[in-house]
């Protein structure tokens, strides 16, 4: 019954009963805390290097000019 919302509803109540009812509140208070805001949001340069190389690397190849 996997990936079906009965099978949900039975995943989280054993969660629940394995690990307390409060199971879900606290695996997203850890994501929470774990998250912090970094990569190209910190660093304006890099992103700004990095958009360049993606830009170079072209999947249509060179433009055609048309006659």
């Amino acid at each position: 019954m996997a990936g079906t919302k009965a099978g949900g509803k039975k995943a989280a109540a054993s969660n629940k009963a394995r690990y307390g009812k409060d199971f879900y509140s606290t695996i997203g208070r850890k994501g929470g805390q774990n998250g912090h805001t970094g990569g190209f949001a910190k660093n304006r340069a890099l992103a700004r290097v990095a958009g360049a190389k993606g830009g170079r690397i072209s999947k249509r190849g060179p433009a055609k000019k048309e006659a």
